[in-house]
């Protein structure tokens, strides 16, 4: 079964807020060997110009990836999770994530496309505050390995 080509330009609305906790910031910071002070001490935090505990660049991962199982395990989307593998995820920051956040992430397909009998799900989050000031993109794809119709070709 092929990927719904269809889903280019759809956007999933985001859902409930994410609060961004002190003690998730330093359990994450502490499950990939981030050191930095100011990940563990909201005195080191504040020393540094932060009105609290800053979250390590990677920290957003836990409510991107959750935002974008609304895409993946949309029925519609002709997604077999169980061919998927992670290709590729990168950030842009527009300000750092602080403990106190209170953030928003809406998901939108960016592409679909057929490379090598494999289909490629391209995906951008916007993660804004409550207020609607953008604190980060994410972008991630997908690969879904072996599901592309031979009769497609590259796409």
């Amino acid at each position: 079964m092929s990927i719904n080509q269809s889903y280019v330009g759809r956007r999933y609305e985001p859902g409930q807020v994410y609060e961004v906790g002190r003690e998730k910031i330093r359990e994450f910071a502490t499950a990939i060997g981030a050191t930095d002070a100011a990940h563990h001490d909201e005195a080191a935090a504040r020393e540094l110009g932060y009105p609290d505990l800053v979250a390590p660049p990677t920290f957003p991962i836990i409510l991107t990836m959750g935002a974008e199982l609304q895409l993946m395990a949309d029925p519609g989307l002709g997604l077999d999770f169980t061919k998927v593998v992670h290709r590729e995820q990168r950030f842009v920051h527009h300000r750092p994530v602080i403990a106190g956040d209170r953030l928003l992430t809406a998901v939108i397909v960016d592409a679909i496309r057929v490379a090598a009998g494999n289909e490629l799900v391209t995906t951008r989050t916007e993660v804004t505050a409550e207020d609607g000031s953008a604190v980060l993109t994410a972008y991630s794809t997908v690969v879904a390995r072996g599901t592309a119709a031979e009769s497609e070709g590259e796409r």
